[in-house]
């Protein structure tokens, strides 16, 4: 129920199509009587015409006793002026007017209803992008991609075909059920009782087979995350698939999580379909019982009413139990539904790790420094990065070398603050960072990464991506900063060629390059390169690094490199291993050390090469 009302909850800006939903469905409902209440005369006028003279208009009363006199009132004047036959004519032409008023006062409500639907299933998404954008990092890395994107595909599709789509059955169908049923305790207390004796049966039977199907919804769901996670892999490492010949594997992988899906949807299916029939069973049974003991009560005497109104009261009957069962089935797929719902919530309602301080700081330049004091940071029980201590002056250039797994990417995520430090802290010219406004604090750091992440879109878009009031000319210009003017212009549409999903179209070199001319448009004052030239040849990374060094003059940069040879100019090299910095200098100082980073060195024979060069 709560996450049913939860969901309710994003159609508040259409809580003002309530009311004449409401109204119109009553109206609906009405007019529904009506049509139903109108076999009597219809039958009366047949074969009773005597029955249902009516010489006397009464007095005005809101009721149904007034309206029905009125109606036989008028029906009899007919008669009596213009014949039966006539009579016979004003009954159907009121039963033709009142059922295109039941259906046109119930097409009005379900179109208000459908604008409510699609409003709320339109906000649900929308809060959903709105939140993955905006979810910590190390989100993404706790959990499976395939269940995120099953969340806001299948479980946003679940939820607007199962709750969203019945909602007129939850709103408009109880209305229905409450007017049949008045008018069934009108016509005949006594049946009417015993009718309701029998529902709390009904509902024990429905109400097992709902639990049954929200279990199982629950593992379908799960299960089916897998299978779009399965997909994702298959489609994003295909070239390895295909180089490894491993399509039989992952096949057969895929196949048993397949076969589970399937078995539990078939059996969580054939409980849903039993729903319908089995309610139906019920209802004829009921509606036998009812005509075993109206004829019981005819027999005695006791039954009051004739043949005529008795058809009704069944034709009522028969109206309630279209509701009753319309409901019990809606109970039944809203289970599965409100499964899918709490997923969705799951995912909304992940607290935030990186969370603003009650009175961030506005920041937009950079003036003295970086610095990072005490830091310690763990993505779990073990340290990844342990009392790290380090000060970046403003324009200086500082290279983080190190083995993989050291920790130096960690480092420099800490500083655009994509993770909090467990310990210490990041401040930046002299405050934590945790007191300036995210977005302005990221607002300063241009970052180029080791994998560039391209959109899919066109050349010029992945550019300026983020920016805004940018021009041709400055577009064009990053783009010759980073040695990618020349291919773009040889590409099919230039600058408006699309360059597929993650830039697919593109090879590394060229993704990489349009990545930096990225971080060049940005024109930020802090640079962060992770491994920025690492996917370009010989010829490319030359060119790149010179636009890089040209660049990063009079800025502050912080390079993480494994090519030693780009970073010996810097203005100190630190280097970590194991998570803590165990050497600091500059190239000619580390080299004396004869520590890590001249071994480093002479795996890639820098040494050697200087040496030659001077000689």
């Amino acid at each position: 129920m709560k996450t049913f009302i939860r969901i309710l909850s994003y159609g508040k800006p259409y809580s003002r199509f309530w009311p004449p939903y409401l109204i119109l469905s009553i109206f609906s409902v009405v007019f529904g009587i009506v049509n139903y209440a109108l076999v009597a005369p219809l039958l009366e006028v047949l074969f009773e015409p005597q029955n249902c003279l009516v010489t006397t208009l009464p007095e005005f009363a809101f009721s149904v006793d007034y309206f029905k006199t009125a109606f036989y009132f008028f029906l009899s004047t007919i008669q009596i002026k213009h014949g039966v036959l006539n009579g016979l004519i004003y009954v159907c032409i009121f039963l033709i007017v009142t059922t295109f008023l039941s259906n046109l006062t119930r097409y009005w409500s379900q179109r208000i209803l459908v604008k409510m639907r699609t409003g709320i299933m339109q906000n649900i998404r929308g809060a959903l992008f709105h939140k993955i954008s905006r979810l910590h990092i190390g989100y993404f890395h706790d959990q499976r991609k395939g269940d995120i994107l099953s969340s806001v595909s299948n479980d946003v599709t679940e939820v607007q075909n199962s709750v969203a789509s019945s909602f007129h059955i939850i709103f408009r169908d109880p209305i229905l059920l409450v007017g049949f049923l008045v008018m069934l305790f009108y016509m005949s207390p006594r049946l009417t009782i015993m009718t309701l004796l029998t529902l709390p049966v009904t509902a024990v039977l429905i109400a097992r087979i709902t639990r049954s199907l929200k279990r199982g919804a629950v593992e379908t769901q799960r299960l089916m995350g897998r299978i779009i996670s399965q997909f994702e892999e298959a489609i994003s490492g295909a070239r390895i698939i295909k180089a490894f010949n491993a399509q039989h594997y992952v096949h057969e992988r895929f196949e048993e999580t397949n076969v589970t899906h399937r078995k539990i949807s078939r059996k969580i299916f054939n409980k849903q379909e039993l729903a319908s029939p089995l309610s139906e069973f019920l209802g004829v049974s009921v509606a036998a019982a009812i005509l075993f003991y109206a004829g019981w009560l005819q027999i005695q005497g006791n039954l009051s009413m004739g043949w005529p109104a008795f058809v009704v009261y069944i034709s009522f009957y028969w109206r309630v139990l279209e509701p009753a069962k319309a409901i019990s089935n809606a109970y039944a797929v809203i289970q599965k539904g409100l499964v899918s719902g709490d997923r969705i919530f799951a995912i909304l309602d992940v607290e935030p790790e990186i969370k603003k301080a009650t009175h961030p700081i506005s920041k937009n330049r950079f003036d003295q420094s970086i610095e990072l004091k005490n830091v310690t940071f763990s993505y779990g029980i073990e340290s990844v990065l342990t009392k790290i201590n380090l000060k970046i002056e403003k324009g200086k250039m500082v290279a983080l070398v190190g083995p993989s797994g050291a920790g130096k990417s960690t480092l420099v995520d800490l500083i655009p603050r994509f993770y909090d430090v467990c310990e210490g802290s990041v401040l930046l010219d002299g405050i934590d960072i945790r007191q300036y406004q995210p977005k302005d604090l990221i607002g300063l750091m241009g970052i180029v990464t080791q994998e560039p992440i391209l959109f899919n879109d066109t050349v010029y878009q992945n550019i300026c991506f983020g920016a805004e009031g940018v021009s041709e000319e400055e577009v064009f210009r990053a783009a010759k900063i980073a040695n990618a003017h020349d291919f773009i212009e040889l590409m099919e549409l230039g600058y408006q060629t699309n360059i597929g999903d993650r830039g697919a179209k593109l090879s590394g070199g060229q993704r990489q390059r349009l990545a930096i001319a990225r971080a060049v448009l940005k024109n930020p004052p802090i640079l962060i390169l992770d491994e920025a030239t690492s996917a370009l040849d010989t010829e490319s990374e030359r060119l790149v690094q010179d636009a890089l060094t040209k660049l990063m003059q009079n800025r502050t940069s912080i390079v993480i490199a494994h090519r030693l040879s780009t970073i010996q100019h810097a203005d100190e090299i630190v280097v970590i291993k194991d998570g803590t910095i165990i050497e600091q200098g500059k190239h000619e100082q580390l080299m004396k050390l004869n520590g890590l980073y001249k071994n480093l060195c002479s795996m890639q024979n820098i040494e050697n090469s200087n040496n030659q060069k001077s000689n």
